[in-house]
């Protein structure tokens, strides 16, 4: 415990007391102090704060302490949670706190500062989702003058009052409401809310206001309210507010600043809807959805009562020149915009009739069930390249484009490169470009110079990435307009061949590749194929790539996604040469070593190597073994086999078969031998770490390999406690480490509302960082993440939380209950409550059902697939329900095509649906961007049942 040492004589006439008090339950050996920007508050070097000593008051344990400061002090501090030797295990969330002490405040007095801690999850209402979207629009005037100098002084010299200051932090006041605080002094209305003392914006939906308060009105209850002229006044929820002053101590306060943390009102709720961005259809489009289209998705949002629309990535994935481009997280750069999504009809004023027609013969054959990838990229920049040569020296001398250019020239000069020379070498593997395969800020500006040849194509990417900012932005205001949130989303990588490997090779991993390990969306694992992040190397400049990323992002959105946050713990790491995603290792982790040699595990070749038998290739291959054998293997010593040196990775395997397709005798067997094989060089129990051959980590999966059961059972029971330990005990404090280093960087680095995709292998470190980070967590019914439970219980959801029937990687609400009958009987009895069988079909009731239990969740916001709310209608439910699936995580080669069948055109004139989602968002107690009124009795009583589930704001240190 730190010793404050701060309350002996301390006051002296020559300066003002700073009294600081929190109240905050620590663990043992933990300590509070305050720092700030002052030295005397240590210039924000935490070992150098103020160290606060604690005391019990009741029930409650508050930590004190006194600090002289001039007349006039000012500053910006926090709260920090320190060890004995003051490193900070955690601090306050949100803003620097900002004191400034009023001028009429002079030498001797002593000003008594009340704060409570600030979590994460209350500074979720400045962000930008919050304070530009939903609470926008308000009528608030900042904060008049304070009392005068003078007058301050008079009333600080009464020996019998003080002055407290009143102060509580309220982001949704209506027009025409005020905050008021109320209670049990006079000065306060003596409870009566028009009587009470009426607060002033000071801006951040903070309010505050001073009273003058006699010392006989102590102890002072009191409360804080909402005052509507035609209403009546609302009181915040909970028990009353309690100020205590120790008028009998030697310097009894003469100002008590009272920083009340939130309004406690019913916790905000809101639903929303999710649909890519190539899969949107209007009458407008041409073979895809497109950025304006936004707007008439934001039109049917509103009147479903939807405060959010939630998309896919929007980035540049144009690597190939194929349909393999379709795959929305394979960026080729994370700052520029997809062409794909170009309304090509909004490039110009003055289309041509001959532009014109080719644009409505490309919407006609282009108009199809699902995207066509090619055709329709081939079509919009063939349209696009001939506006752009008729108005090129119109567009590129424009104001607007030079300062678009200007503003985004540091991603937009190397994009625009990048996209002239993956043409010109017809491939965006760098590696094959010459002298210009290793990037220099020489060589760009060389290339992107005015008086180059190509130079007109290089701004012909400029003109595109142009007009898909002005078209975004344009469907951004527009979203904002109408109290919608635009929902983005952040991929966890970028494609191995992309501007951002090209221009920064030093961020990245070229050697390997990112995934994730078996779980509930494949039980092989993943391969994405993206090289992972050196992390190392981006913390020197303090990841200022990621930081330029979320600047890029909020320009258009005021929320986002964060895909895979498990890798901000920790990565599935694959060395380059793989193809599937089952055999890598987390990075970072602590590898296996010494301990193996302790515990009697010493042949690491046996254990780290193919285990190759001949019985197990008889097994797999049949009759063929022998030819199998003689062309993949070698018979090291008898009955024992290795890979060939040309067949000993996945990548050489591959590479090797397609070599020998002359060979009849296996070719209609070819996936199931490419498959037999690759389960052979998995057989494994160790991966030797490839930078230090004296490391190891387990296979994961290992009990399930042949290697492993051919062991002793001394190795066997060892080699089981140390995969447990790896993968479930060692690594939760380094992962926490890793985390706290780079995702306060990413949330540091824009306004928007942050949200985590948070499904698959959850360590047991990642919830607890979240919620102390104020990063909303997803939620899936099907894919719960406690243990041992089959289906997740919507109304038993954390309020930090996104609730969803579906998402993109996975089938939508429909396909599941049709594609799963054993868990479609187990959900509709344990869930559903029925022990009759259940309909073959997800039929409109049973749709209402899911649908309505993820309306009533306590969490922060329901988003539904478009596709799961269109099942709330019959006529909607005639496509095949496994064609309405978005992604198969299983197939790294994937076409992402899928389309809604039904226009928004249509949607908007569909009353029927409309009215159904409305009504359900509107009887569940969440926010209507239309109709935000005070909520009636029984959705209060909903409320009130929904606020017994919301982890109230709290004050100690187990969260």
């Amino acid at each position: 415990m730190l010793k404050s040492g701060l309350f002996p004589g301390i006051k002296s006439l020559s300066s003002v007391t700073l009294v600081f008090r929190l109240p905050y339950y620590t663990q043992w050996g933990q300590s509070l102090l305050v720092c700030g920007s002052e030295p005397v508050l240590g210039s924000w070097n935490v070992k150098q704060g103020l160290a606060l000593g604690p005391s019990h008051e009741g029930d409650e344990l508050i930590w004190c302490g006194k600090v002289a400061v001039s007349v006039g002090f000012s500053c910006e501090y926090s709260y920090y949670v320190v060890d004995d030797g003051r490193n900070a295990l955690r601090s306050e969330a949100g803003k620097k706190r900002r004191l400034t002490l009023p001028d009429g405040v002079r030498e001797g007095a002593v000003v008594e500062i009340h704060d409570l801690w600030q979590e994460a999850s209350e500074t979720l209402f400045v962000r930008s989702a919050f304070k530009d979207v939903i609470f926008s629009g308000g009528k608030k005037s900042l904060a008049a003058a304070d009392e005068s100098s003078k007058e301050l002084e008079k009333i600080l010299d009464q020996q019998d009052s003080i002055i407290v200051q009143f102060m509580i932090r309220c982001p949704k006041v209506k027009d025409g409401a005020s905050v008021h605080v109320i209670g049990s002094a006079s000065e306060l209305g003596k409870w009566r809310p028009h009587d009470g003392l009426k607060l002033r914006y000071a801006g951040d939906f903070t309010w505050k206001a001073e009273c003058v308060l006699r010392k006989y009105e102590f102890p002072l209850k009191y409360k804080y309210c909402h005052v509507h002229q035609m209403k009546d006044p609302s009181l915040e929820l909970g028990p009353n507010r309690e100020l205590a002053v120790d008028f009998q101590s030697s310097h009894p306060p003469n100002y008590v600043i009272l920083a009340d943390g939130p309004y406690r009102a019913v916790p905000w709720r809101g639903a929303g809807v999710a649909i890519p961005m190539f899969s949107v259809r209007s009458s407008d489009d041409l073979g895809v959805g497109e950025f304006l289209d936004l707007k008439l998705l934001v039109d049917w949002a509103v009147e479903c009562g939807f405060h959010l629309v939630q998309l896919l990535p929007v980035n540049d994935t144009s690597v190939h020149g194929m349909w393999w481009d379709s795959y929305p997280y394979s960026s080729l750069s994370v700052f520029a915009l997809h062409p794909l999504y170009l309304r090509v009809q909004a490039l110009s004023e003055n289309i041509p009739e001959d532009i014109k027609e080719e644009i409505l013969r490309a919407k006609e054959q282009l108009d199809k069930k699902d995207v066509d990838y090619e055709a329709t990229m081939a079509a919009k920049l063939s349209i696009a390249k001939k506006l752009f040569n008729l108005e090129k020296s119109k567009i590129l001398n424009s104001s607007s484009f030079k300062n678009f250019l200007s503003e985004n020239e540091n991603w937009l000069k190397p994009y625009g490169a990048f996209c002239f020379l993956r043409d010109f070498f017809e491939t965006s593997d760098h590696t094959q470009w010459g002298r210009f395969s290793h990037f220099s800020s020489e060589k760009l500006e060389k290339l992107v110079s005015e008086d180059a040849l190509h130079y007109d194509v290089i701004c012909f990417h400029y003109y595109i990435q142009f007009h898909l900012h002005v078209q975004l932005s344009e469907a951004a205001d527009y979203a904002r307009e109408k109290k919608v949130v635009l929902k983005g989303d952040l991929p966890i990588g970028v494609d191995r061949n992309s501007v951002d490997t090209w221009v920064y090779p030093n961020l990245f991993r070229m050697n390997t590749s990112t995934g994730a390990p078996p779980d509930y969306f494949d039980k092989n694992g993943q391969n994405w194929g993206f090289p992972t992040y050196n992390w190392e190397e981006m913390s020197k400049d303090n990841y200022a790539w990621w930081r330029a990323r979320l600047t890029q992002m909020a320009k258009y959105f005021t929320a986002y996604r964060i895909d895979h946050i498990l890798g901000f713990f920790r990565i599935w790491e694959l060395p380059g040469h793989a193809v599937t995603g089952l055999v890598g290792k987390f990075r970072p982790s602590i590898a296996l070593s010494q301990e193996l040699e302790r515990e009697g595990i010493w042949d690491f070749n046996r254990l780290s190597q193919p285990y190759i038998r001949q019985d197990i290739l008889q097994e797999k291959f049949g009759t063929l073994w022998t030819v199998i054998a003689s062309n993949f293997f070698n018979e090291y010593q008898k009955l024992c086999y290795e890979f060939k040196d040309d067949c000993n990775t996945e990548r050489k395997i591959i590479a090797k078969l397609k070599s020998m397709t002359e060979i009849s005798l296996w070719l209609e067997k070819e996936d199931k031998i490419k498959k037999d094989l690759f389960d052979i060089l998995q057989n494994i129990v160790l991966i030797r770490d490839p930078e230090d051959a004296r490391k190891f980590y387990p296979r994961f999966n290992i009990e399930d390999t042949s290697s492993f059961k051919n062991l002793d059972e001394h190795s066997k029971n060892v080699l089981k406690r140390l995969y447990y330990d790896y993968y479930f005990c060692r690594q939760e404090n380094l992962w926490r480490q890793n985390a706290m280093k780079t995702l306060p960087v990413l949330l540091n680095s824009s306004d928007m509302l942050a949200c985590g995709e948070d499904l698959g292998l959850i360590p047991s470190c990642v919830h607890p960082v979240m919620q102390e980070l104020g990063l909303i967590g997803l939620r899936i019914q099907r894919m719960p993440s406690e243990p041992d439970v089959e289906f997740g219980i919507p109304s038993q959801y954390s309020y930090m939380t996104v609730c969803a029937p579906s998402c993109h990687d996975c089938s939508t609400m429909r396909a599941w209950w049709e594609e799963d009958e054993e868990r479609r009987c187990c959900y509709y009895k344990s869930v559903a409550g029925c022990n009759d069988m259940p309909p073959p079909r997800c039929t409109t009731e049973v749709a209402y059902f899911i649908i309505q239990q993820h309306m009533q969740a306590p969490s922060m916001w329901a988003i539904f697939p478009l596709q799961d709310l269109l099942a709330l209608r019959e006529e909607y439910t005639t496509r095949p329900a496994v064609e309405e699936t978005i992604n198969d995580p299983t197939n790294p080669k994937h076409y992402w095509r899928y389309r809604v069948h039904v226009t928004l055109d249509s949607l908007m004139l569909d009353e029927d649906l409309k009215t159904i989602i409305k009504d359900m968002v509107l009887s569940s107690g969440r926010s209507d961007p239309v109709n935000e009124t005070n909520a009636s009795s029984s959705e209060k009583k909903l409320m009130e049942k929904v606020q017994e589930n919301i982890s109230a704001v709290q004050i100690n240190g187990n969260t």
